[in-house]
This record gives structure tokens, C-alpha cells and sequence, in this order.
């Protein structure tokens, strides 16, 4: 499998790099960034959590923004974010930004025109994980994070994949899409008008009926503009109590949407998944 390397630079003893590839998946190519830290320059095989950014984001984002590599490289824990959606000339796209190119949902799409590209489950699920294995000195001891439409996206894939997970947790997820207008667009374009197929990408209905448990960690700012309206955690709360969901949240007086707010508790987030790599 041929990489090809975009941006290097060091930060914390470690190393942050920036790589293009054809995937295979999604049908062009992608990018995604990977903070390696120092030990893993010594031969040491270290675990990966791989992070999911919401809608607009890029593989960039959560890499400026987070302040995460300061505790990753503590951990001895690697950090792989890919983009949001396939993108380029012949990838379709919508005029608006939660829908298209920077809004994929982490979902196989399988309707015109979006199944030709939109297959970010088994992109984030599959593919980059095998590239990621063959090519970096990691283990396959995996943990998933995410924000916002990343936050659905690292949960329900979490959930989905008991067996190759130890851990996921997320940010202001959107907890319960089939109720909330950004995933009902995005799942009426993705996956078609028959709800009944949209349940295995709702967080909350995975969390009602789950039978194997992934440890979870949800954040959410009380100040958040996006709260009632899309985010619905409440939702979630009570799916994780009728399941017995071992799920830990928290919900923070006077925080919002913004990276201001992962950057405050993101290393709550990687000691959370650390323990559990490491257990």
C-alpha cells in the first residue's frame, strides 16, 4: 500500500504527520493525521485511539486545536484522525454544510449519488486501521473518540465492533440522529427513507438494546447552542439505563460547542482510554 507523506513535525518528543492515500473504500483519496509518540521511536508497539471530528472538520482540526499530544505522548499512546467524508473533483457534494463533502456521517451510504464514494464505516472500521497496523509501530489495541457527528460516529461504531474496541468516548455526540434534524437529512441522502435501517447508526437505540458493553465516556457543555435541538444526550441517559450501559457522563456548566471545551477535558478523555488499552 503506497502513502504518501503530506507534513512532519515534531511536537512533545513525538512526531506529528500528515498522510495522503488512495482508499480503497471510499473510492479516492484520503488523508489522515497520526501523532506518534516518543515511544514509539524506540521499537515499542504502542496502542492507537482513533479520533472522529464533527461536521465541517477536517483530519486537522482536532490535531491543532485539542492540545492532546502532550498527554498522548505521557501515555505512550498514539492519535489517528482521518477526514470526515471523501472529497475531489467527481465526489458528490451538497451546497450545504451538513451534507456532502465534510459530513459523512461514518456510515456506508447506498443511495445514488452518495454509495459511489460515502463509505466512511468501513473506511474508519477497516481499511485505515489495517493501514494504519502495517505501516506505524502500533498494536492493535484500539480505542475510539469523537466529536459531535464524530462523537455518533465513534459510539455507534464502538458499539457495533465490541471486539475491537476497549473503549470509546466522545464529545458532544449526536445522540439520537433519527430524532434530530442533521442526522435525518443525512440519513434520508445516505440510507434511504426506511427508518427501520437507520437504527444501527443511532446511538441510543445501539445503547437500548446492547448485549456486549464498551466502556464509554460521554462530555457534554451545558452551554451548548446545539444541545436540545440536535444533541438530545438525554436520549442517550435513558437508553444506557434500561441496557445497564456502563456509560460515564458528565454535563459542564458554562462550556459550548468548541474546541475550548475538548481541549479543558480532553485528557480526562485519553486517561479514561488508556486504562483501558492498558488493562
Amino acid at each position: 500500500m503506497t502513502i504518501e507523506n503530506v507534513s512532519v513535525n515534531k511536537s512533545f518528543a513525538g512526531w506529528q504527520k500528515q498522510y495522503s492515500h488512495f482508499a480503497k473504500t471510499v473510492n479516492c483519496n484520503m488523508r489522515f493525521a497520526i501523532y506518534l509518540p516518543p515511544q514509539a521511536s524506540s521499537g515499542q508497539k504502542v496502542p492507537v485511539l482513533y479520533w472522529l471530528s464533527g461536521l465541517t472538520c477536517t483530519d486537522e482540526n482536532f490535531m491543532q486545536k485539542s492540545a492532546a499530544q502532550r498527554i498522548a505522548a505521557e501515555l505512550g499512546m498514539a492519535i489517528v484522525a482521518p477526514d470526515t467524508s471523501p472529497r475531489g473533483e467527481g465526489v458528490a457534494d451538497d451546497e450545504s454544510y451538513d451534507l456532502g463533502q465534510g459530513a459523512g456521517f461514518y456510515v456506508n451510504a447506498n443511495q445514488s449519488p452518495w454509495d459511489r464514494h460515502y463509505h466512511m464505516y468501513d473506511y474508519v472500521v477497516h481499511e485505515l486501521p489495517e493501514l494504519i497496523e502495517s505501516m506505524f509501530p502500533v498494536s492493535d489495541k484500539r480505542a475510539i473518540a469523537g466529536h459531535s457527528m464524530g462523537g455518533h460516529g465513534a459510539l455507534t461504531i464502538g458499539m457495533l465492533n465490541p471486539e475491537r474496541y476497549c473503549s470509546m468516548s466522545a464529545f458532544s455526540p449526536i445522540s439520537n440522529p433519527m430524532t434530530c434534524p442533521w442526522g435525518q437529512k443525512a440519513f434520508t441522502a445516505y440510507l434511504g427513507k426506511d427508518k427501520a435501517t437507520w437504527r444501527n447508526h443511532d446511538a441510543s437505540e445501539l445503547m437500548r438494546e446492547a448485549k456486549q458493553f464498551v466502556p464509554a465516556k460521554v462530555d457534554q457543555g451545558a452551554a451548548d447552542n446545539f444541545l436540545l435541538e440536535q444533541l438530545k444526550p438525554d436520549a442517550l441517559l435513558a437508553a444506557a439505563n434500561v441496557s445497564g450501559y456502563p456509560l460515564e457522563y458528565q454535563l459542564h456548566d458554562g462550556y459550548d460547542h468548541s474546541y475550548y471545551f475538548i481541549s479543558s477535558f480532553i485528557e480526562q478523555h485519553l486517561c479514561f482510554h488508556a486504562t483501558h488499552l492498558n488493562g
